[in-house]
């Protein structure tokens, strides 16, 4: 019988530290994936900080989910592929933006993701002709397409109040 026991203990112990060792392994293979998704989550924000520098309509539509929703501060919500185009038209036809994101925090769980972002450059007013500082808070909601993290959901708002 205490033979009996002593095999018994010893494989459940063999068998924890196999658990344990598998679970480690998940876990760093999770970390590593997850590592991944954020680098690619990180190089769709910094091209997509290049489009809106360039006031590159396409290129920032290229960024977006097919049903995409930007949600700019202090206008109307842009729901969809064309009204997010019709949107970018006319905000790069008023300014031309100068600006540097720096990432806080990116979340990945599964297809979805957030991210939140400061900009921070100046913007040119077309009209008149002036250059003013730019700061925002940015909130990106990212879903995967076809494999590929695109921009779901992108709202924004000024760190100050106009005139400050």
């Amino acid at each position: 019988m205490k033979s009996i026991l002593s095999t018994l203990f010893m494989l459940l112990t063999l068998a924890g530290q196999a658990q344990t060792e598998s679970n480690s392994s998940t876990f760093k293979n999770e970390a590593n994936m997850n590592s991944t998704e954020k680098s690619a989550i990180e190089n769709l924000l910094f091209s997509y900080e290049k489009a809106l520098n360039a006031s590159d309509t396409k290129a920032v539509l290229a960024l977006y989910a097919r049903d995409g929703v930007f949600m700019p501060s202090e206008a109307p919500s842009a729901i969809g592929h064309d009204a997010v185009e019709h949107a970018y038209n006319y905000v790069f036809s008023k300014i031309k933006l100068n600006i540097k994101f720096s990432v806080d925090e990116i979340v990945v769980h599964g297809d979805l993701a957030f991210a939140r972002t400061i900009s921070r450059g100046t913007t040119d007013v077309l009209a008149a002709g002036i250059t003013v500082p730019e700061e925002n808070r940015e909130l990106f909601v990212l879903v995967q397409e076809g494999g590929t993290w695109k921009i779901g959901r992108y709202m924004f708002n000024k760190m100050k109040p106009a005139g400050q």
